[in-house]
């Protein structure tokens, strides 16, 4: 569908399992400071937050990886390399794997972040920040 979300997409009752894609069609607004997609249990317990910065304090425009346990904040994993720009169209690719996560992002590069929390089912879905969603697809994988 064409349609556009709202800002914020959260999915509860997903399960996503290794192996299984997550595909995030979607406009980086031109003012955008920043938004992030987390995948866990809650919005309590992440697996996985990716939080891509356009105006970080520290760093300018960084991409931000971290885990989230029983509200606490792991810690923060940096990427200088950000080849997202504010108001360009963007296609994000998540997979889960056993161990870890796979982020591909537009121009090809392929980051990974471990499965800190060892969680082998995500239940939660969670899309914010600057961010325009225009398709969201679950790709499930044949592997049972």
């Amino acid at each position: 569908t064409q349609n556009s979300f709202p800002q914020q997409l959260e999915l509860k009752n997903v399960t996503l399992r290794p192996g299984d894609k997550i595909k995030l069609k979607g406009e980086i607004l031109h003012d955008a400071e920043k938004f992030r997609i987390d995948l866990g249990v809650n919005s309590e317990d992440l697996a996985l937050h990716f939080n891509p910065r356009f105006q970080d304090d520290a760093d300018g425009a960084v991409l931000v990886y971290n885990s989230k346990t029983a509200g606490c904040w792991g810690s923060e994993e940096r990427e200088m390399h950000n080849p997202l720009q504010r108001g360009s169209d963007v296609k994000i690719f998540l997979k889960l794997s056993g161990d870890g996560f796979e982020v591909e992002l537009p121009d090809g590069q392929k980051l990974n972040f471990p499965n800190r929390t060892n969680m082998d089912e995500i239940n939660y879905v969670h899309v914010a920040g600057d961010f325009k969603l225009k398709s969201f697809k679950i790709y499930k994988s044949a592997m049972t």
